[in-house]
């Protein structure tokens, strides 16, 4: 399969409000105006980085990511956490996931990050399957969720 990952900017920030809202569904909320001004409010306040996956045949993206800073005082280095991925349900065990973790790795490291952080459920394997394959470490647990980091 052919896929493209694409840095989104708040003009295109419509592209991937809706696969946002479609991650909030899996927490059991959804308000599809609201996904839409949440990532582009991140993007126009360079709060956050959005990643889409494209396939090359299809001009709607089929997966995202959105990368938060994380500044350390300690370090006085930015690091960052994945505080969404989402891929669609029909296009999951394909790579998708596993590209736009990879890029996320890719951009940290060429920021000078000391690390990149994420939360999942304690009861979502897949995602925890995926994240160990690629090399994160669990970290910890608090209020149903699991800590991993990965280090650079």
């Amino acid at each position: 399969m052919d896929i493209e990952i694409k840095k989104i900017n708040s003009s295109e920030n419509e592209i991937v409000g809706e696969l946002f809202n479609k991650y909030r569904i899996f927490y059991k909320q959804s308000n599809i105006e609201l996904a839409k001004t949440y990532t582009k409010e991140r993007l126009e306040k360079n709060e956050a980085q959005i990643y889409a996956a494209f396939k090359k045949e299809n001009p709607n993206p089929v997966g995202f990511m959105l990368l938060y800073p994380k500044s350390s005082f300690v370090s006085t280095k930015k690091n960052w956490h994945i505080g969404y991925l989402f891929v669609e349900i029909d296009q999951r065990k394909r790579g998708i996931g596993q590209r736009l973790v990879n890029t996320a790795l890719n951009f940290a490291k060429n920021e000078g990050a000391n690390f990149i952080s994420l939360n999942t459920e304690t009861d979502n394997y897949p995602a925890q399957k995926l994240y160990e394959n690629i090399g994160f470490v669990k970290e910890g647990h608090f209020s149903g969720y699991l800590y991993y980091q990965f280090n650079l």
